[in-house]
């Protein structure tokens, strides 16, 4: 795997070295050895997977509230999207910022989110599958989000939503939970 780090503090893009024959390609996507050598977490509790219907489909912005912040290695195996990361880590000098990668079954990138990293995307094609490698089981009574509009962040995204769950269409303003939490 070739690791690429991202502007973000952590965040990492991994590209599969793909070996190819008159067959088609093979390549390693998961390697808890060469994560951790790079200094990433290589816990692996669970693997999900997001199967999006509709062309501009946006899902996120979630994230888990501590003591179950989750690691994720996330990578679209069908399709294409627009994934992003944003930085909600108290210490992180880069902390209310984001970055965005076109993650697709084409490119195989993945995307490496460390603990403490809010994470969405939004489909870029129809019928787009997204596979999720987490360090962390799902604890519900910890789950968060940020609207994915939400003006303290000014993330962009490509295109007119056309699908959201009410959920993550209604999360309070960040400042406003952040004031409150202080």
């Amino acid at each position: 795997m070739i690791f690429t780090p991202a502007r973000l503090r952590g965040l990492q893009l991994l590209a599969m070295e793909r070996h190819e024959d008159e067959r088609g390609w093979f390549a390693r996507s998961w390697c808890a050895r060469e994560l951790a050598a790079h200094g990433l977490e290589a816990r692996l509790a669970q693997v999900s997977l997001s199967f999006n219907r509709r062309r501009g489909t946006l899902r996120g912005m979630h994230y888990q509230r501590p003591p179950h912040a989750e690691a994720k290695l996330v990578r679209c195996i069908r399709g294409a999207i627009w994934d992003v990361a944003l930085d909600l880590r108290p210490e992180s000098s880069t902390r209310g910022q984001w970055q965005a990668f076109e993650l697709s079954a084409e490119n195989g990138c993945a995307l490496f989110l460390p603990k403490g990293f809010a994470h969405g995307f939004q489909t870029l094609l129809p019928d787009s599958e997204v596979l999720y490698h987490i360090s962390t089981f799902h604890a519900p009574e910890a789950a968060a989000g940020v609207r994915y509009d939400d003006p303290a962040f000014g993330i962009s995204w490509p295109l007119p939503v056309a699908a959201i769950a009410p959920r993550d269409a209604a999360w309070p303003d960040y400042r406003s939970t952040a004031e409150a939490s202080a």
